[in-house]
């Protein structure tokens, strides 16, 4: 997944505020207790930032 599609799907899902704050507040334990912009700088893959995005906010599957 490249990282265009990344802010792509974000914005679609939670719109554009909301998912700034996702990316920026939220601590994930699958990303090992990073917010997901500092799992992205710290070179976990887009799409498993995604998923682990999807898995805690439960976005439907059809959708992930």
């Amino acid at each position: 997944m490249r990282l265009q599609e990344f802010w792509s799907r974000l914005d679609d899902q939670f719109g554009s505020m909301r998912a700034q704050s996702v990316t920026r507040d939220h601590v994930f334990s699958a990303l090992g207790g990073r917010t997901a912009l500092d799992a992205l700088e710290a070179g976990v893959p887009t799409r498993t930032v995604w998923l682990a995005i999807c898995e805690e906010y439960e976005v439907p599957r059809k959708d992930r």
